[in-house]
């Protein structure tokens, strides 16, 4: 009978440590948990200080080869080392015996602002080819424009080309370039402030650039006139 308590006393003893053994765990359990509700979630203020504080003149994107859209215009580089402006773009179409040939034909105008300026002309199949080679005949065609000190022309002027006549007149201080179409953008990129113009003949774009350009070349400055009239610039 003794044997048979000390058991039992065994049994129990065993019973009461495994139950110890669970309730440790279940602390642990509750421990744990405590832990995971402590962490801060994901609307937490460190992942919005990040993206607050986002450096956005990096041109390259987070993804490799990759630009921010917005962030990396690039400025378009001129080719012939003066400002550039195409006057128009124009279809161009050849009926032959197999058929039509389409081409395009660009005007463009280049100059420093400072008496320098150019036109010319090119034809491509394609639009950017044709464009280039506008721009390489205007740097082979380049003109010094005269102009007085106050950036106007010395007297008034007509420029003619074909069925294309051009008036350009000099006008006060701070009336700016009165002129629309070709004619404004090489009186601009000549390098003119003040003047007064209008068109009196045809609108085709090429004959009124070349009108203008005419018309600026033909003006005379003052020591010009005085030696035509064989006199000095004083006397005039």
């Amino acid at each position: 009978m003794e044997e048979n308590k000390q058991a039992t006393v065994v049994v129990e003893e065993t019973s009461e440590t495994v139950k110890e053994d669970k309730v440790v765990l279940g602390e642990n359990k509750t421990e744990k948990a405590k832990k995971i509700s402590v962490k801060p979630n994901s609307s937490n203020t460190k992942p919005f200080e990040r993206r607050q504080t986002r450096n956005f003149d990096n041109k390259k994107d987070s993804k490799p080869g990759g630009d921010q859209k917005g962030f990396n215009k690039q400025v378009k580089q001129s080719t012939t080392g003066f400002e550039e402006k195409i006057v128009g773009v124009k279809k161009i179409s050849k009926t032959t015996k197999g058929g039509r040939n389409m081409r395009f034909s660009a005007l463009a105008v280049i100059g420093d602002k400072k008496g320098m300026i150019g036109f010319g002309i090119g034809k491509s199949i394609e639009v950017p080819v044709a464009i280039k080679k506008a721009l390489k005949s205007a740097k082979n065609n380049m003109y010094r424009i005269k102009m007085n000190k106050n950036f106007t022309l010395y007297h008034e002027v007509i420029g003619k080309h074909g069925a294309g006549k051009v008036l350009i007149k000099p006008a006060p201080e701070g009336t700016g370039i009165i002129a629309g179409g070709p004619i404004k953008i090489v009186l601009e990129l000549a390098g003119f402030k003040d003047v007064y113009s209008k068109n009196l003949g045809r609108n085709t774009s090429l004959n009124m650039v070349r009108a203008t350009v005419k018309g600026l070349q033909s003006q005379k400055s003052p020591k010009e006139f005085a030696a035509l009239r064989d006199k000095q610039l004083k006397e005039l």
